[in-house]
């Protein structure tokens, strides 16, 4: 096995990312993918660029094995992350990590003060994550309605100021 290569998501990519959540979710009870509710993998890296962000894939001998989306939200400075998932076996090889600084230099550069996420409150392992790179678990969980029945937490990250 080779090491992981980070790149920028291409449109060409949706079916791969699809494929790795939908490996992901199997993982969990009552927890499935139905493409209809991911519209943005139809074309992920036009879709993230058209909300002021950007994905990247993680790509391990010709198979996409992580994936992370950061974008703007309405409220001016304040960034969002999306769709982080690493496959199961390609875990505790700093991509999540490696990505998310990705994100945090897109974040850097365009000034933003925060990054908040909204996560599967059965994600334990990602939730671990986030905490230890410094997001804090806000008291809101929000219901999505969607075929898995899913709640989420919300976290938030906010920046650093180095004076």
């Amino acid at each position: 096995m080779s090491y992981a290569l980070i790149r920028p998501a291409a449109d060409t990519d949706g079916l791969a990312i699809s494929k790795l959540i939908t490996d992901i979710f199997a993982d969990y009870e009552n927890c499935h993918f139905v493409s209809d509710e991911y519209p943005e993998l139809a074309h992920p890296a036009g879709y993230y660029a058209a909300i002021g962000g950007e994905m990247w894939v993680a790509e391990q001998d010709g198979e996409i094995v992580g994936c992370l989306a950061v974008s703007e939200s309405l409220t001016p400075g304040l960034f969002e992350l999306h769709t982080v998932y690493v496959a199961r076996k390609a875990r505790g090889e700093g991509l999540a990590w490696s990505m998310f600084n990705l994100a945090t230099d897109l974040v850097d550069s365009r000034e933003g003060n925060a990054i908040r996420l909204w996560s599967d409150t059965r994600f334990l392992e990602g939730h671990a994550f986030y905490e230890k790179i410094g997001f804090t678990k806000v008291p809101v969980v929000r219901f999505l309605g969607d075929v898995s029945n899913s709640w989420e937490f919300g976290y938030r990250l906010e920046a650093q100021n180095e004076e």
